[in-house]
């Protein structure tokens, strides 16, 4: 094939058609940047049904078996998002398959209400997760304290209005001192309280069932590379439960034939990734971020583990502002702004440091991020002042910004 001829075949950037900028993505699975590359068999599956008609009600069967197959639970179910699949899942454990009560909902008059979490879990992912579990009408019970949570504490918790517990599985919940979830399960368990697991970007589909959860909610478009989408895995009646709520609150969060089977394929491409090919390319990332940055001044680049034990690793990039001439923060806004934008993993940059995330590569970007963290880095050895842009502004000013749009 000539070089006339690739060019031929690879498709145009729609961001340009849209007047979207051309971002580099090495934050991560992030909804705000579209999640993740979607892979090419859920790309395919999408754009076979979209001109299809089928009976949902057999194409989400069809899913649960599937779901079913790959994770191990009796059933699953395909949501709008794993935030959808949260709310729906608590309202499945307050209302059973009680059809009447199902179209009340959020009135939970005469039921089981009230929703443990730890406190330390009560976490944002954009929206607070406690607004996942109130939007089905529930009553959050937080369980012990941010820095601390006991199973003693969770089972003085448990009460006779108490109609499920949630557990978190994220990078953003507090990493010590936390109840286990194999304890959380036995201890809710014991008093007939259902477990339901948010594991949004984990890889793992099989071990959190094992631990003891009723149900497992996972994202479909993050780390499995599917269109936007939730999967519940988790027991049949529970799971049956889920879907129920489609003819109640879960008809404002529908999922559309496209959503289902591009999960599917999804699912179904997990097991037969490449999955050692995709590490190897990703290490070569760090290592040429690593090169990059190697003696620059005031920068320490680190390679580290996923917090939540996934098989990745990303680079910590630390800078001592004095000996760089810049602070994390600013550097990360110059990084995203210009005709090449990098989007870093900038959650605990009040810190001093950023990540750089190699999951969501084009091939050879990851030259393109050396190249600007050099300009970025060049420019500001040159000032004649370091670059601080006070912190509290920095948060005020995007506060503000959110209240722009569409402006």
């Amino acid at each position: 094939m000539t070089m006339k001829d690739q060019g031929a075949t690879k498709p145009a950037d729609i961001r340009k058609q849209l007047n979207l900028r051309p971002v580099i993505n090495v934050s991560g699975t992030m909804t705000s940047l579209g999640a993740s590359i979607v892979v090419p068999e859920a790309v395919a599956a999408v754009s076979a049904i979209l001109t299809e008609f089928v009976e949902m009600s057999d194409l989400h069967r069809r899913a649960s078996a599937m779901i079913a197959e790959l994770t191990g639970a009796e059933a699953g179910f395909i949501t709008a998002s794993c935030s959808a699949g949260i709310t729906l899942a608590i309202a499945a454990a307050m209302t059973g398959p009680d059809l009447a009560a199902i179209e009340r909902l959020p009135d939970t008059t005469g039921l089981k209400n009230e929703v443990l979490i730890q406190s330390g879990h009560m976490v944002s992912y954009g929206a607070p997760v406690e607004q996942a579990i109130r939007l089905a009408g529930a009553r959050v019970v937080p369980v012990g304290q941010a820095t601390s949570a006991y199973a003693y504490q969770l089972a003085g918790a448990i009460t006779e209005r108490t109609a499920a517990a949630l557990y978190v599985v994220s990078h953003h919940v507090v990493d010590y001192a936390q109840i286990p979830l194999k304890i959380f399960a036995d201890v809710v368990h014991a008093r007939g309280v259902p477990v339901i697991v948010d594991a949004a970007s984990e890889y793992d589909l099989q071990g959190f069932l094992a631990d003891g959860a009723d149900i497992v909610l996972y994202s479909g478009h993050k780390f499995l590379g599917g269109p936007t989408s939730g999967i519940v895995a988790g027991q049949k009646a529970l799971v049956r439960d889920v879907y129920l709520q489609n003819r109640g609150i879960g008809r404002g969060m529908k999922v559309g034939k496209e959503s289902i089977v591009g999960a599917l394929a999804a699912l179904q491409a997990w097991k037969t990734r490449d999955h050692d090919g995709i590490r190897a390319r990703e290490r070569s990332a760090l290592e040429c971020w690593a090169q990059a940055l190697d003696g620059r001044p005031g920068i320490r680049a680190e390679i580290v583990p996923d917090p939540t034990d996934n098989p990745l690793d990303r680079m910590k990039v630390s800078i001592d502002p004095e000996a760089a001439r810049i602070t994390a923060w600013d550097l990360a806004d110059r990084l995203a702004s210009g005709e090449r934008p990098v989007i870093v993993r900038d959650h605990e940059v009040e810190h001093g440091h950023f990540f750089l995330d190699p999951c969501n590569l084009h091939p050879d970007e990851e030259f393109i991020v050396a190249e600007r963290l050099a300009e970025e880095l060049d420019r500001a050895r040159a000032s004649n002042e370091t670059i601080a842009t006070a912190f509290d502004e920095r948060l005020l000013a995007r506060e503000a910004a959110i209240l722009h749009w569409p402006d």
